[in-house]
């Protein structure tokens, strides 16, 4: 009897002591301080409702063998395509010999460095790797590149076959991640190389004729009696009643900068908007606003012709072009801000 009693006894512990343990595994399954399981659910909620912050980019470290490396590339590329960047960028080459025209070429590679440097931390997280068939890309633009200088000479194409081997370059030595999203800088590149000139003839004739009659237009809109033949303004001087002719095939020489507008367009589409379909936009108003910024160009020549024909020769028309890339700059920020306000860009 008193083996079943104490049997018993045990029994009844055992029980009690797994009440015991159930209620701690109980209690502590809900927080501290709830008493039901709507408290429980709303603490759960308070919970989720606040967000870790998000962490920040590291900082982009470059080790002292890569600047090394980076630096002895640039001078092995330098000295490849010496004959393309002497005649673009030295004495006697053309962004000194025609600053008007192709003085823009020494800001754009500075554009196309800053924008790498501004994303520095986004293209610093993607993989490195080596990617072979940017073999390709590099043996194809020094072959075309040594044809546009044997075979058949050609500084344009010379400058577009130095871009094209600076693409298989960066292709090869960090691999697709890292050429994606360096793409459009590289791309950007090809602002800074002067057009053929038979190119550039084409190209500006049938905008210089347009810009006539467009700045024919807004001088008689503003009371200065003009006449038109062709590409030829005539403005009549009341002062001294004679007719003064302003040949816009020279005073509109500002329409040969239509590359450095293009540019503009494009630097503006770099930094201002992020969508494909609003950098394309910007980059095709250019030549709208070239135009326009031209008319205007030739209307204020021909008012300044009234006072003193000089003005509208020599360097005067050279530096009222130049001014006026501030308000075509001013255009393309609004055109940025309005594509923007169509559809906003998300926060990076």
């Amino acid at each position: 009897m008193s083996t079943a009693a104490t049997s018993r006894a045990d029994d009844g512990a055992v029980l009690k002591g797994a009440g015991s343990v159930a209620g701690t595994a109980g209690s502590v399954g809900r927080p501290v301080g709830s008493s039901g399981g709507s408290s429980g659910g709303g603490s759960k909620g308070k919970a989720a409702s606040k967000k870790a912050p998000a962490a920040a980019p590291a900082a982009v470290r470059i080790e002292a063998p890569v600047v090394v490396s980076l630096g002895l590339l640039a001078v092995a590329f330098a000295a490849m395509f010496w004959q393309f960047l002497s005649k673009q960028y030295g004495p006697d080459g053309f962004s000194v010999a025609y600053p008007q025209d192709w003085g823009h070429s020494y800001i754009v590679p500075l554009i196309a460095g800053w924008y790498v440097w501004k994303h520095r931390a986004r293209i610093g997280l993607l993989p490195v790797t080596t990617f072979w068939p940017g073999v390709l890309l590099m043996v194809l633009g020094m072959v075309c590149y040594f044809n546009f200088i044997r075979g058949y000479p050609n500084h344009m194409f010379q400058g577009f076959s130095a871009m094209l081997t600076l693409a298989g370059m960066v292709l090869l030595l960090t691999g697709p991640r890292v050429f994606g999203a360096v793409l459009l800088p590289v791309a950007y590149l090809g602002f800074a190389v002067t057009i053929s000139e038979m190119v550039m003839i084409k190209i500006t004739f049938a905008l210089q004729l347009l810009a006539a009659q467009g700045a024919w237009m807004l001088l008689n809109m503003v009371g200065v009696d003009t006449e038109i033949d062709g590409n030829v303004l005539r403005v009549f001087n009341g002062k001294q009643g004679e007719w003064l002719p302003l040949n816009v095939a020279e005073a509109c020489a500002g329409m040969r900068m239509v590359i450095a507008f293009v540019a503009l367009s494009g630097a503006v589409a770099l930094y201002g908007v992020s969508r494909w379909w609003k950098r394309v936009a910007l980059v095709l108003l250019s030549v709208p606003v070239a135009l326009l910024m031209n008319i205007v160009r030739v209307a204020v020549l021909g008012m300044l012709s009234l006072v003193d024909p000089r003005l509208a020769e020599g360097e005067a028309h050279t530096l009222i072009g130049t001014a006026l890339l501030v308000p075509a700059f001013l255009l393309f920020m609004l055109c940025a801000w309005s594509l923007n306000k169509i559809e906003p860009e998300e926060a990076s």
